[in-house]
């Protein structure tokens, strides 16, 4: 299936049905009076996250989604049928904003959330409704009201711990291959990834975290050049990044140069991104000698003044990333534990507010 991470959609939640006018009439019973039922209420229209999807292609095939229109009251008291409500499955990490307002609407980041984004009609009164000892024979009803339409837009940002940046060809997917189960297209010439791609990387039992590979970047991809900044929402959500370096780049960029590229797009699509944990990989080692892999790994500390971790590792040989995936896995839960803790310091401050 056809990767989407985008869609533009139209819903419209159902009418509510209208009152009715009736009046009771049966043998034997002179003064029946009114009996007309409410209508019922109109079906939402509501979005559920589904952790077995991962794109948005079908809102792309199918653009408008209805809800059922409420049934209308009958005679003998008779409630319309309320009805049915329009549930629309999406991958986990939809965002969903108005197109008319860009107001987000719902992000829905857990299995099964769900989020009401049209509110079905209320249902309208039948004359019943009305009777009163100074109106006895009312033949006053109301109508349903109309049921909400909206315009949608759905973006989707991939839930992963940990994200790949880095320029074209530098080893990207491989490497996504080599440490979990995904396939992606692996060949000499830049972008041949075209869309993101998730991994689940095992580091041991109970213990695993999932991997996200995007498109490469090149200069000028915010002006549009190459594939641009489209897909870098994806790792917005990511909470470390593995900036992947080429020791021997096909067009002879120096390492550095690589690094600040990179660096640079980042920066222009998002200061917060650019902030983000990076970890910087130099990869393809088994193309370079051990004494030149170190030298470069000391240029790059002290050219950039670079303070953060820095692995050298080839993506062919899985052994030399044992230590590059232990330790990110240790950061990710050292990391959870800290939002945990925060958490629940968070939570007592406000039960001790509320006892005070």
């Amino acid at each position: 299936m056809k990767f989407v991470d985008e869609a533009n959609l139209r819903v419209e939640a159902g009418d509510g049905g209208h009152g009715c006018v009736s009046f009771r009439r049966e043998k034997y019973v002179p003064f029946g009076g009114p009996d007309g039922g409410d209508g019922g209420d109109g079906g939402s229209v509501y979005l559920v996250a589904d952790h077995n999807l991962n794109t948005l292609y079908d809102y792309r095939v199918n653009r408008v989604y209805k809800a059922q229109r409420g049934g209308n009251g009958a005679g003998k008291d008779r409630t319309g049928a309320k009805g049915e409500s329009r549930y629309l499955r999406v991958p986990i990490g939809t965002l969903c904003f108005s197109r008319e307002t860009d107001e987000l609407i719902g992000d829905l980041t857990e299995n099964e959330q769900t989020v009401r984004v049209a509110q079905g009609g209320y249902h309208g009164m039948g004359n019943a409704r009305f009777k009163s000892s100074t109106n006895r024979a009312p033949r006053k009803t109301t109508d349903g009201t109309p049921g909400e339409i909206r315009e949608l837009r759905l973006e989707l940002k991939l839930l992963a711990d940990v994200g790949l940046v880095g320029l074209p060809n530098a080893g990207k997917s491989t490497l996504l291959a080599a440490v979990s189960g995904a396939r992606p297209r692996i060949a000499d010439y830049p972008f041949t990834t075209l869309t993101p791609q998730v991994g689940v990387v095992g580091v041991g039992p109970l213990r695993s975290f999932t991997l996200v590979d995007l498109p490469g970047l090149i200069e000028g991809a915010a002006e549009g050049i190459g594939l641009g900044h489209r897909f870098l929402r994806h790792i917005q959500r990511t909470r470390l990044l593995f900036h992947i370096v080429d020791l021997l780049d096909a067009e002879g960029r120096d390492v550095i140069e690589q690094i600040q590229t990179i660096e640079a797009e980042l920066e222009q699509f998002s200061p917060e991104l650019a902030s983000r944990p990076r970890w910087i990989v130099l990869n393809k080692t088994e193309l370079v000698d051990a004494e030149e892999t170190a030298e470069l790994c000391e240029r790059v500390r002290t050219t950039l003044d670079w303070q953060g971790a820095l692995y050298a590792v080839s993506a062919i040989r899985p052994d030399s990333l044992n230590r590059l995936l232990g330790d990110a896995m240790d950061y990710l839960e050292s990391e959870a534990a800290e939002r945990r803790a925060a958490s629940d310091a968070e939570d007592m401050d406000s039960d001790d507010d509320h006892e005070s």
